[in-house]
């Protein structure tokens, strides 16, 4: 489907919307993001925060979302809560990430730890990462700790241009431990699972997918077998040909709206 053919298409019951790029840059939002999730939720749509962030905690998201005019109770799902179904309950797990990869760990009812033995070593985005912490995560690895990233984006977007992302630091890690990760997050199957398992099968197919980096958001829509709208506001400079190629393309998030809803 491409932009002629979404004319009289019915409007999706499910829109899932990445965060930094789309909706906003280091939380200052984009001009038109509120206002266009606020038409979304008044024609019914169920607007779902689909981010590979997992530095901040849920209530972070939530609390920064609201303080821009999103209320955001219970729609934030994170790439930290995906690495988080790869763990089992009661394990031991060595974080090399932020704060909301510690609470995914814990509330999957597994032990976050800093250094020692452990099961497993879950990386992602933080700022504090260093020489020492490398050095932990890819010693737990040589010890047979299974590795797995919450995602991997080369980089991430801030109003000042891209900055090094979390698939920066899990390379660092996976250099040094000669072991491939598994990664969790967008565009990965364990996000497309904790998608389907949120909002059901056929509402997961029925989506719409809207992000700012094709190789990232475009294969996610494509694992969920939906559809995915692109946008300019992001990481991806405007008029670059992306794959895959998208269904819909907009300047951004409230372009898109305006064509989703029209």
């Amino acid at each position: 489907m491409h932009v002629a053919d979404w004319i009289g298409a019915p409007t999706p019951s499910v829109v899932l919307l990445d965060l930094d790029g789309v909706v906003w840059l280091a939380h200052e939002p984009i001009t038109g993001s509120v206002e266009a999730i606020a038409s979304m939720r008044a024609a019914g749509v169920r607007v779902l925060f689909v981010t590979n962030n997992s530095n901040s905690t849920v209530e972070e998201q939530e609390v920064a979302l609201e303080a821009i005019g999103v209320p955001a109770g219970g729609d934030v799902i994170t790439s930290a809560m995906a690495g988080a179904t790869l763990v089992h309950p009661g394990e031991r797990v060595l974080v090399c990430g932020g704060p909301g990869v510690v609470q995914a760990v814990q509330r999957r009812g597994a032990i976050a730890v800093e250094a020692g033995p452990c099961e497993a070593v879950i990386v992602g985005f933080h700022r504090t990462f260093d020489y020492d912490g490398m050095r932990r995560a890819a010693a737990a690895v040589h010890a047979g700790a299974r590795l797995i990233g919450t995602n991997d984006d080369a980089t991430y977007p801030t109003p000042d241009g891209p900055i090094p992302g979390g698939g920066a630091i899990l390379a660092s890690v996976e250099v040094g431990s000669g072991t491939r990760a598994t990664v969790a997050g967008k565009p990965f199957v364990p996000m497309a699972d904790l998608v389907r398992t949120t909002i059901g099968d056929d509402a997961a197919a029925g989506a719409v997918m809207v992000g700012d980096r094709a190789s990232t958001d475009g294969r996610f829509a494509r694992q969920l077998g939906c559809r995915y709208a692109h946008v300019w506001s992001g990481v991806t400079p405007r008029g670059t040909v992306v794959d895959p190629r998208p269904d819909l393309v907009g300047d951004d998030l409230g372009h898109v709206v305006r064509q989703l809803l029209g």
